[in-house]
């Protein structure tokens, strides 16, 4: 009796063939809702700072005499109150996950608005 299940289950897997992706050579397309990488439109944002007080792993730092925005991306979990919390709405998180990376970067945002006016005085 087992030979005869076991040959059953055997034609199957291979009329079927692998329940598995190659991942390099064919890529999982991201589910809708998946929790990727945060972005900021830093044209629209007014450096309140409730995102940074909300990050629970403290990897946004906010400076307002600078109009300065940064993430620490391997600290951040993505876990998205950021944006929940953000008045403006400036923030959005893509369903695109972060790169793996060996070191620590900060991707830093400025105000490109405030950058020109000290430019021009």
């Amino acid at each position: 009796m087992h030979i005869l299940s076991m040959t059953k289950t055997l034609f199957k897997n291979i009329i079927h063939g692998p329940y598995t992706v190659l991942y390099p050579i064919k890529k999982k397309a991201n589910y809708v809702r998946t929790r990727g990488s945060i972005n900021n439109d830093i044209q629209n944002c007014i450096f309140c700072g409730i995102c940074e007080r909300r990050c629970p792993t403290g990897a946004i730092k906010v400076e307002k005499a600078d109009k300065k925005w940064s993430i620490e991306r391997m600290q951040c979990i993505q876990c998205g109150y950021c944006v929940e919390v953000c008045p403006k709405k400036c923030l959005n998180m893509n369903n695109q996950y972060t790169a793996p990376s060996s070191k620590k970067t900060r991707d830093e945002y400025v105000d490109a608005r405030v950058s020109d006016n000290e430019k021009n005085n």
